[in-house]
């Protein structure tokens, strides 16, 4: 019977052992030009097939070339306009206009997703209005802005931070409702309450639903304050929202063109880094999938 005991555990502690060296095996890794290069060449195949596209539709002859300028056109206007000082005034104000905003729309999400997604009373009052907010177009707030603050920054960020709180706020409530009960409870026997219990137990938990909230958050923030500076245009402040504008009213379809293309990459840049956000904390929960 012992003998019998002992192979068994033997066999047992054989297979944990494999389980571990499986776990530990690390991933084999590519060199670093072969991974750039396979970064690269979708976005660059991507690209191909735009531009391919965009001179088809020229050539097409559906509208005149100072309507919709070809791809080669708006490269040479976006070149020259890297040139200039102010392009980088433009593209700084903007991107401040946008960080202040989004800053002021994550404390105000935070605030109101901690309160409603732990008062139940709350919750049932104002749950779906958040949700409806959220929904709301960004441009139904300016005609309000507008009449409260008139054409100036306050009215823009008003809009923005009523356009990105909303998502992120309801991506906290997500992430609070999605939290273990064991995390908890296992909080509580720890001697966390209130604030202590949210920073250590409830916030970690919700990390991964309140960064999709984040995400959302950014792309209403960025769409609001593209609508807010077509519409506010504040003398000796360039922006680029301010750039479409004038870009329309001369019918410059070249320089339009060049600064939805500069907008546009603004947004990819910003998603990459949510993306890496994202990808670090599966990493550091272990949700990170292993590839050869």
């Amino acid at each position: 019977m012992a003998a019998t005991e002992t192979r068994a555990a033997d066999a047992h502690a054989r297979q944990l052992a494999g389980l571990d060296a499986l776990e530990l095996v690390a991933p084999r890794r590519t060199a670093l030009p072969t991974r750039a290069w396979a970064a690269a060449w979708p976005v660059l195949s991507a690209i191909a097939i735009v531009l391919v596209i965009w001179q088809g539709v020229v050539w097409a002859g559906w509208w005149p070339e100072y309507v919709f300028a070809g791809p080669v056109t708006t490269l040479t206007d976006l070149a020259h306009r890297l040139g200039e000082a102010e392009f980088y005034q433009a593209v700084a104000v903007t991107m401040r206009r946008a960080i202040v905003g989004f800053a002021l729309a994550i404390a105000v999400g935070l605030v109101v997703g901690a309160l409603v997604s732990r008062i139940g009373p709350l919750r049932r009052a104002v749950g779906s209005l958040i949700t409806g907010l959220q929904t709301m177009p960004s441009i139904a707030w300016f005609p309000l802005a507008i009449l409260l603050f008139g054409l100036t920054e306050s009215a823009i960020l008003f809009v923005v931070v009523l356009g990105a709180a909303p998502s992120i706020a309801n991506g906290l409530i997500a992430g609070v409702d999605y939290t273990p009960p064991i995390l908890l409870r296992a909080g509580h026997m720890l001697g966390f309450r209130r604030l202590s219990l949210y920073r250590h137990v409830i916030l970690p938990a919700s990390l991964p639903s309140f960064l999709a909230g984040l995400k959302q958050g950014w792309a209403f923030a960025w769409r609001s304050l593209m609508a807010g500076e077509l519409l506010v245009i504040i003398a000796n402040r360039p922006s680029l929202g301010e750039q479409l504008h004038f870009a329309r009213e001369l019918a410059d379809s070249p320089g339009l063109l060049a600064t939805m293309i500069i907008i546009l990459v603004i947004g990819i840049v910003v998603d990459r880094v949510f993306g890496a956000a994202d990808n670090a904390l599966r990493r550091r929960w272990g949700l990170h999938q292993v590839t050869n």
